[in-house]
């Protein structure tokens, strides 16, 4: 884990400080029927649920961190910890120094989160509206948020939308409106939480693309936590992932794969439409470039093999993606839960 950060000008070593963080939630459970509803009225039965349990990070001012884990695994309820909607079971949080569930104003204007399935815009009028809502709320002076908004709408492509009424725009323009107003203050910590939800392709690239300029020009924090591995391909260098409440790795998406997924990507070209299933399982075939994968621990072996044996013309070896390793992740989590 990374447990010592540089300290910055403004002399806070870590945007983001969790130590032993824990949500517990209590909650009651009855069985089925009438008599089991009269009896709950004068007894309940309750059971524990530890939501995040001992979940211990730091990430510095302006680093950009994937925070993943399957559904239920915790990511939400720490999210909201780090942003003072929940108050935490037990642990530490610590966000620009400042206890999130006090929820100061001078700690509020500078955070905002983004929930990829709430809406903080009003529906039934034009987003300038609520832009201009937020301008007040936020105590923004007018020159400020002028030019934060001539900026949001140059990244982002707003002036078309603009003026029309949030209900009738579709849902990638209704996140770009969403992304701005969430960002009129220029916040320093990015809590996003699911934010391309939803989104076609175009709309996540364009997305990610502004959430790059935006920590580049900056240097916002930002916690990500997204199920669209591209969002954490192209944004992060350093991934968290949780599951069941419970830290299970800290570090770079190389380190990632190293230690989770048992396999190497080979892409070869070779004259002659050779059979290459005696070197590894054929994943694709396009043309004449071939994709195998290859266990880790034969990796050398069958690059020996193959470039003794075989006409090569091109040859690469690398790490598969990240959506891979999440997907072997799952898949081992779900035989353990079969064999349980």
């Amino acid at each position: 884990m990374i447990r010592s950060i540089k300290g910055t000008a403004r002399g806070i070593k870590s945007a983001l400080h969790l130590q032993d963080l824990s949500k517990t939630y209590k909650v009651h459970q009855r069985k089925f029927g009438v008599r089991a509803a009269l009896k709950s009225l004068v007894y309940r039965d309750y059971k524990v649920i530890q939501a995040v349990q001992d979940v211990t990070f730091d990430v510095a001012p302006g680093e950009v961190v994937g925070f993943l884990g399957p559904n239920g695994a915790g990511k939400t309820t720490t999210i909201k910890m780090l942003s003072g909607l929940l108050y935490p079971s037990h642990g530490e949080a610590r966000v620009l120094d400042y206890d999130p569930w006090r929820r100061q104003r001078e700690f509020l204007k500078r955070i905002t989160l983004i929930m990829g399935r709430r809406n903080q815009l009003v529906w039934d009028v034009p987003a300038i509206d609520s832009f201009e809502f937020f301008r007040i709320i936020y105590g923004i002076p007018q020159a400020d948020y002028k030019s934060m908004l001539d900026e949001m709408v140059a990244l982002l492509d707003l002036e078309p939308l603009l003026y029309k009424p949030v209900r009738n725009l579709s849902l990638g323009e209704r996140m770009k409106c969403e992304l701005a107003g969430a960002l009129l203050h220029r916040p320093e910590v990015l809590f996003l939480d699911e934010p391309t939800i939803g989104l076609d392709v175009l709309a996540q690239y364009r997305f990610r693309r502004f959430l790059g300029e935006y920590n580049r020009r900056y240097g916002a924090t930002i916690l990500l936590t997204s199920h669209y591995m591209g969002d954490v391909e192209e944004l992060c260098h350093r991934v968290v992932f949780i599951d069941q409440g419970r830290m299970l790795f800290d570090g770079s998406i190389v380190a990632l794969a190293e230690r989770f997924l048992p396999y190497k990507t080979l892409q070869l070209r070779t004259r002659g439409g050779a059979d290459l299933s005696a070197y590894g399982e054929v994943i694709s075939r396009v043309g004449d470039m071939i994709t195998l994968r290859v266990p880790k621990k034969d990796t050398l072996q069958v690059l020996a093999r193959l470039v003794a044996e075989l006409p090569i013309e091109d040859l690469n070896v690398s790490d598969p993606p990240i959506t891979e390793v999440v997907k072997h992740i799952y898949t081992l989590k779900e035989a353990a839960l079969a064999i349980a």
